[in-house]
């Protein structure tokens, strides 16, 4: 019995020791690794929605019928935050990154190999690549729980710049699927997905003394949904990352048919427009740790009001457009990083996963009903300045909420430690 007892504690502290041993900044480095090649795969079928419309061989494709064929996986990957944040308060990213990125290999596949040829199966196809969108509720609290609070911010805004996958997707995808073969993209994905959920499961280990989430799920996603942080910021993180989401998702298809691009220039705008936005999101955390989440937060929101009002005029693309179009980059991946500086700074740790989860769906459904509302309004109007301009007054609005009940919210519950001792009170 005490022999049993001693092997126990001897593995319990080799585990503990094995833990300590890894550096935070391996960690991070490693889990925005998996977030890029995830979102990478997440962002397989935007930069191919308009060559699917003019190839033909999905039969005749409207401007909304890719609109929802690029929407469906964001919508999936956002929702799915929800319980993957969750499940990963429970029992950490050292389980849920490889699983997850293993799980993403399957309708990569399922694509790749069965699914070019039919639109009802790419759609299939589509839901079940959501899957990969899930990562980033599994990075936040991972990376968070390794990093100071002081350094919280810039951790989790390197963190978030692997969003910057979806570059890659839209630099490689369209040249890969016209030059070498259909089937190739989706399969350089699957394998790189599959080598990094090995190499996540040998190297990855939880921060030291993290603690698992007790409770039912069902219970714990209820008690993070009444917190003010997570509503608050679910909106923030609605228009910041969630115009992101949009623009990367839609853009190629909307230059294409605004500007008269070729596909393959099209996804290279794009690519720069993700590429700013990556650089801005570690970033507005870093800022955010410096000088405080609201003011970086109201600064963006103001950059995409004037950038979206002008841009909904449709502006020369080679001047005002492109500046219009990079500065929304710029203030929408600086108000992504923000928004998460300012969850770890009022929300107990215990909990950042599941407020990121129900947070990081915000996002994802934020740029899952532009697209709609922008084929929507084209296909009625031939024009896009209505969706651009709806833009704009959103982000006035979420200005204001800013500047007034997010701020009284940070001023009150700054630290952890705070929101700890009032659940518990």
């Amino acid at each position: 019995m005490n022999a049993s007892r001693a092997d126990l504690v001897g593995s319990h502290s080799a585990g503990r020791s094995a833990a300590t041993s890894r550096s935070p900044w391996a960690m991070l480095a490693m889990a925005t690794l998996g977030f890029a090649l995830n979102f990478w795969a997440w962002a397989l079928l935007s930069p191919l929605g308009p060559l699917f419309r003019t190839e033909g061989t999905l039969g005749r494709l409207t401007e909304s019928d890719v609109a929802l064929l690029v929407a469906v996986p964001v919508l999936v990957g956002s929702l799915g935050r929800i319980p993957v944040g969750a499940l990963t308060d429970r029992f950490g990213g050292r389980i849920m990154f490889p699983l997850v990125s293993a799980a993403t290999v399957v309708p990569i596949l399922f694509i790749g190999v069965f699914a070019l040829d039919s639109y009802a199966a790419l759609l299939v196809g589509g839901f079940f690549l959501g899957i990969g969108g899930t990562t980033f509720a599994v990075g936040v609290p991972f990376v968070n729980a390794w990093f100071p609070p002081e350094r919280r911010g810039l951790a989790v805004g390197i963190f978030g710049a692997g969003m910057g996958g979806t570059a890659i997707s839209a630099l490689t995808t369209v040249k890969l699927y016209s030059d070498v073969g259909h089937r190739v993209p989706f399969l350089i994905t699957a394998v790189a997905l599959v080598v990094y959920a090995v190499a996540a499961w040998l190297v990855l280990r939880d921060a030291p003394g993290r603690k698992p989430a007790q409770g039912s799920l069902l219970s714990r996603l209820v008690a993070n949904a009444k917190l003010p942080i997570s509503w608050q910021a679910c909106i923030l993180y609605a228009v910041a990352f969630g115009g992101y989401v949009a623009f990367s998702v839609y853009l190629p298809s909307y230059l294409k048919t605004a500007y008269d691009l070729s596909a393959a220039d099209a996804a290279n705008r794009m690519a720069g427009f993700v590429a700013v936005a990556v650089l801005m999101r570690p970033i507005g955390g870093w800022l955010s740790d410096n000088f405080g989440p609201i003011p970086v937060l109201a600064t963006c929101y103001a950059v995409v009001v004037a950038g979206a009002a002008v841009a909904s005029t449709t502006p020369l693309l080679e001047y005002v457009g492109t500046i219009a179009f990079l500065s929304m980059a710029a203030a929408l991946g600086g108000g992504s990083g923000a928004t998460f500086a300012l969850v770890a700074k009022v929300t107990d740790p215990a909990r950042v996963g599941g407020v990121t989860g129900l947070v990081g769906a915000a996002g994802g459904l934020g740029g899952f009903v532009p697209p709609l509302i922008m084929g929507y309004v084209y296909g009625r109007t031939d024009s896009y300045g209505i969706g651009l301009m709806l833009l704009s007054v959103t982000a006035a609005l979420t200005l204001v909420l800013t500047v007034t009940i997010v701020r009284k919210t940070a001023n009150q519950r700054t630290r952890p430690e705070q929101s700890t001792s009032e659940e518990a009170a």
